[in-house]
Order: C-alpha cells, then structure tokens, then sequence
C-alpha cells in the first residue's frame, strides 16, 4: 500500500513527534508497505524540493512552511496515495487536509501535542478557543490516533469524534541496563532529558531540595533563562541516541515534571535503561510508568521514592513496549481509498504477525 504522512515537525528537530514518526515509518517499510513522507525540508521519492519556512514565534527551532498547498497538493496528486496520515495541526497538515477534502480521500490525523496547553502557558490564550480550532482540525479525519487511553478519554470528553488508540515503543537493544558511568558528579543523580521550554515545566524539579546532583539533557527556549537561575545544576546539550542512553543509565531517578504531555517517549527509555521515573500522576505517566516508577503529587517525594525502585523490575515494564507492536496499531487505523485497499491492508498485517 501507498502511504503518504505528512508532517511539519521534522528533523532535525529533537522531540517524540519526530522519533514516532521516524521508527514508525521504518517498520511501515519493512513490513512491505511503499511510504513516502510531505515534510518542511521537503518529499521523498522525487517528490520536490523543500519549502520556504520562518521560525515559528517564541520557538525558533520549528520552521513553519510558508504557503504550501500548491506543493503539497502537487505532491500527493503526483503520489496517488491509497492512505494519508496527517501528523501534525501546522501549515503543512492544513494544507495536506485541504487536498484532502476537496478530492474525497479518506484520511487520519494524530494527537501528538497538547496545542491548547502549551498555547496557553505562552500566551494565556484561552484553552476553549485552541480546543475548538483543534476539535475542527480533527473532526473530518476518519481516525483520530492519540497516544494514551487517558489522552483518547480526554479527547472523547472534550468533543472530539472517532478517537482511537496509537501507543508507542522503544528500542531496548539500544536502551538498556549497562555500564553507569556518563557523569561523575554527586549521588544520588536527578536527571531530566528533553525539550528546555516552559511547557515542560522544568522549574518543578530544578527548585526542589534533593540530595546529590541534578542535570537537564537537552536544550530549548528556557535554557539561558533557567542556567542563569540554576547554577548549581548540569545543563548538558543536546545528544544523539547511544549517547542519551548513556546518561539515561548513570541517573539514579529520571525525573518526568511535565503536566501537558501526550504520552513522554523518554520515560520508556529511562525505563528501559533501568532507572526509575519520578513524575506527576497525570496523562502520560498514568497510563506509562506502572512499576516502573513512583508518581506523586509531591515531586520531591516521589523523586526520593523512587530511589529504592529495583531496577530490573523497572526494566521490564519497558520491555512490555515495542514498535513493531505500535505500528501494527498504526496500521489498523489507517483509511484507505477503497474497500479492497483496507482489504489489502488487513491480509498484510495478518501476513506479518
């Protein structure tokens, strides 16, 4: 089957909606299936050259495509898909949606992002008016693929229709339990990997009293402000893989204090590596951590908590994960053109199993 999946987050942006993407596009093609992709720096298989793009306001490591739609649509025209999935609610899925209902192809959408949490947080914008918005984004696509069973409950009760179940994986061969030594500084050690921006309300766990070291992995919007705050903390940067699992084994407590997030890759990789998750029992964690961690509405407490977790036993609710299972999910839900196309689809899925 021919996919198209559109999206206007992409490398080299660092971030769960990007990691999704790119290991489900990969077991999508080794399970047979003919994938191209419509993304700020442009198509595969021929498809064209990028589109012209500004940093999006108060975070400027997103592009937003400028006028897009003649390229999009000459791109899905050239492409013929038999289904699309349109990842992301910014110019490129507008546009993507836009082609789509004006040539009657079925598509699905995702839920990868809290929009209307972090729209807030930067702007006080009202959630009632960017829920709205989004509950028009979504409404005409025929699966809406949210993350979590709290995220599809959450959407369900909030208007939205035809809501369905995409979980995530993790690689556990790349992060697994192994040698802790990538930071050498006091134990016990704090850690949190991810996105340095106010919507992942950081300054939760950097101002807590804890004994040992803290370090913040990764980079953002927030990053000088909360360096020049917290000078006693370890900002490290931004790394690859392999070496996030690095980091990833030498904490003691991963440290998870976001509120808005969908679903939180990096709490399976903490998890994977074998150490325990320390966050709030909201979305996300609720339906991730289990055993695997302590969530508490005292973030101190649960990071001292989670300190006497057995880290085997926190290994293997990781290993309860994979995205060869995710993608079979993602797969079901996708809308193909024509009954047999869905046919189609279904005997390949069966066949791979």
């Amino acid at each position: 089957m021919r996919i198209m999946i559109i999206s206007d987050a992409w490398l080299p942006q660092v971030n769960g909606v990007v990691r999704s993407i790119t290991e489900t596009v990969r077991e999508l093609r080794r399970f047979g299936h003919d994938v191209a992709m419509i993304t700020p720096l442009g198509g595969e298989q021929d498809l064209g050259d990028g589109f012209a793009t500004l940093p999006c306001p108060s975070y400027p490591d997103i592009r937003l495509s400028l006028l897009p739609y003649r390229k999009v649509a000459a791109r899905l025209a050239d492409y013929a898909p038999h289904a699309v999935h349109i990842a992301t609610e910014g110019p490129l899925g507008l546009a993507a949606r836009r082609w789509c209902l004006r040539h009657g192809q079925p598509f699905s959408t995702a839920y990868h992002t809290r929009f209307p949490e972090y729209i807030h947080a930067r702007t006080r914008l009202p959630l009632a008016i960017s829920y709205a918005w989004m509950r028009r984004f979504h409404g005409a696509a025929q699966a809406v693929m949210a993350p979590t069973p709290a995220i599809v409950a959450d959407l369900k009760a909030r208007g939205f229709h035809n809501v369905v179940l995409w979980g995530r994986g993790v690689d556990t061969d790349l992060f697994s339990p192994s040698a802790r030594d990538r930071v050498d500084t006091a134990q016990p050690r704090f850690i949190y990997i991810g996105r340095v921006a106010i919507e992942k309300n950081i300054e939760a766990f950097l101002k807590l009293e804890l004994p040992g070291s803290k370090w913040v992995v990764g980079t953002g919007p927030q990053q000088a402000e909360l360096q020049a705050r917290y000078p006693d903390v370890h900002f490290a940067g931004v790394f690859p893989q392999a070496e996030l699992a690095r980091f990833y084994r030498a904490a003691d407590v991963f440290v998870f204090p976001s509120l808005t997030d969908t679903f939180g890759l990096v709490l399976l990789e903490a998890m994977a590596c074998g150490t325990p998750v320390a966050a709030y029992p909201v979305p996300g964690p609720l339906d991730v951590v289990g055993a695997g961690g302590v969530l508490d509405s005292d973030l101190k407490r649960a990071c001292l908590a989670a300190l006497a977790l057995d880290r085997t036993a926190v290994r293997r609710v990781a290993e309860g994960y994979s995205w060869t299972a995710a993608t079979r999910q993602f797969e079901s839900h996708l809308c193909a053109r024509a009954h047999g196309e869905q046919e189609g689809m279904a005997m390949t899925a069966a066949d791979g199993r």
